[in-house]
């Protein structure tokens, strides 16, 4: 017998490129898109309710939010507020859930369904592009804040984004190699550095105001503001495997597990501090596990 399937929690209309999970209102958010090119595939921020059906976990469309010609390439939550990386171009977006009042019998009924489904009426959603929708007596709006340029390569995209922990700064990386790092929700640049020549992978800020990124130059950085305080070179620091070189690809706060995905769809889980192998699956289908944990 063949490896069975997990069972499929969504399925949007367009690539999908980043995630985030609301876990204090329950929602998982879905972002991604064909960009710009006329190729008839939308691009949209989706915001799922997620809920427990008889021991099952179930996503149903609440919210499509219509970003026009740009395609969500990353995302980050902080509360009610989105930071959306969008080509060259960090948006803010804020987003509120009401709960109304009323809910009828149909609700309750459709609670025994089980995997993906959609509330009814998300169908006319998606051909709205204003940003409030109603169903089944829950309502959720969102509200475009600031924008603003967060790459100036010859390529412009910005690749990461993140909050700091008490949320008043993000930073951003992209092509260019620079981190900048923004007040928030004003966007007023507050520091500017070149971190790695190249682009930049990833980057996470840490409560002591530390930041790490890794970049392109498979070099991996801690930073105090824009002073570097130790570098890692995968060359000189990292295990040698073959002669094909290998570069650092992401980074994150420091925590109990450690997850990865890998670009032939496998994921596994480590223990943080040993490396000690907890779960692996070589199912594709199976990446929404880095929602659950």
């Amino acid at each position: 017998m063949g490896r069975r399937r997990a069972p499929e929690l969504y399925r949007a209309p367009f690539p999908l490129y980043a995630l985030q999970v609301d876990p204090r209102a329950g929602l998982l958010i879905a972002a991604g898109g064909g960009g710009a090119a006329k190729t008839g595939i939308k691009n949209g921020v989706h915001f799922l309710q997620l809920e427990q059906i008889n021991g099952r976990l179930s996503a149903s469309l609440l919210h499509s939010h219509d970003t026009e010609t740009r395609a969500t390439m990353n995302l980050a939550l902080a509360g009610d507020i989105l930071a959306a990386g969008q080509d060259a171009h960090c948006q803010l977006l804020r987003f509120q859930v009401h709960q109304q009042k009323g809910n009828n019998k149909a609700e309750k009924a459709g609670s025994k369904e089980q995997g993906p489904r959609q509330r009814k009426g998300a169908a006319a959603a998606e051909k709205k592009s204003g940003a409030e929708t109603q169903r089944e007596g829950v309502e959720l709006r969102v509200e475009n804040l600031q924008a603003v340029q967060t790459d100036f390569g010859p390529d412009p995209l910005q690749k990461v984004v993140c909050f700091n922990h008490d949320n008043t700064l993000l930073a951003t990386g992209g092509t260019d190699g620079y981190v900048r790092v923004w007040k928030v929700p004003s966007l007023e640049k507050v520091l500017e550095f070149k971190a790695h020549e190249g682009e930049i992978e990833d980057l996470a800020l840490g409560p002591d105001g530390k930041l790490v990124t890794v970049g392109w130059d498979r070099k991996a950085c801690v930073w105090q503001k824009d002073q570097l305080v130790i570098q890692l070179h995968w060359q000189e620091n990292g295990p040698t495997f073959s002669s094909t070189p290998y570069r650092y690809q992401a980074c994150s706060e420091s925590g109990t597990f450690l997850g990865l995905g890998t670009v032939t769809g496998s994921v596994a889980i480590y223990i943080a501090f040993s490396l000690q192998g907890v779960f692996l699956c070589g199912c594709c289908s199976c990446c929404v596990l880095g929602l659950l944990f």
